[in-house]
């Protein structure tokens, strides 16, 4: 099968992670993979944990009456609705705010992006070009809504998708992935789910722990959030 992303982004290393055919080499993987996500934010807690109290605290002493975390439903594997943590990056009323701004959106909806967004704070800017408003989905990869690596969970409902956009739901959604690593924050929805659906056929731990490499190496590079 030809690799669906070789011809929109070129990342022609995934190559080398043949899809999986195997199914006891699947479920090995993921039992891997839960394991992996659980040790890995447990270890690193004592080093999360005080960003999380520095960042609230800083945002509570900027904006004193607004909320400090963000959530938002978004639909995990199955088509499952779950809530997404994220420290708030925009005004309280960002979501109304959206049919003032549509003209401005760069994407098909329902996909929503403007660049320079109007409705992103000062302190907003600064966590999102580090990456950091994602940090407290550590939380929902504790419950075992996320995973750290997977497709980004779209906002809305699998009853937006198509029938051959559905093979995405059927990986749990991570907070980083293929997509997020191309650089391509631009992407129509059919795009990423070409890139995600060639990350899904061939996901394995190896493939996982380069995504994670580079992921760190683009934020480190300050490439824009993932």
């Amino acid at each position: 099968m030809a690799n669906p992303c070789m011809d929109t982004i070129g990342c022609d290393w995934i190559e080398k992670y043949p899809p999986i055919r195997e199914p006891f080499r699947l479920k090995t993987y993921l039992i891997m993979k839960r394991l992996f996500d659980l040790s890995v934010v447990l270890v690193s807690a004592p080093f999360w944990l005080p960003i999380i109290l520095l960042i609230a605290v800083a945002m509570k002493i900027t904006e004193p009456d607004s909320p400090v975390f963000f959530f938002q439903l978004r639909t995990g594997k199955g088509g499952r609705r779950f809530k997404m943590y994220k420290f708030r990056t925009m005004v309280k009323n960002a979501e109304e705010l959206k049919k003032k701004y549509m003209h401005l959106n760069e994407l098909t909806w329902p996909d929503f992006k403007i660049t320079n967004d109007p409705r992103i704070t000062k302190i907003g800017r600064i966590l999102r070009k580090t990456s950091l408003d994602e940090l407290p989905q550590v939380i929902n990869i504790l419950l075992g809504d996320m995973s750290l690596v997977g497709p980004r969970p779209t906002s809305f409902s699998a009853d937006t998708y198509r029938l051959w956009q559905t093979e995405r739901l059927d990986v749990t959604p991570g907070i980083t992935g293929l997509w997020q690593i191309t650089g391509r924050g631009k992407s129509e929805f059919n795009e990423r789910l070409r890139i995600d659906i060639a990350y899904i056929e061939r996901r394995c731990f190896m493939m996982d722990l380069e995504i994670l490499v580079r992921t760190f190496t683009s934020v480190l590079q300050q490439r824009g959030a993932v």
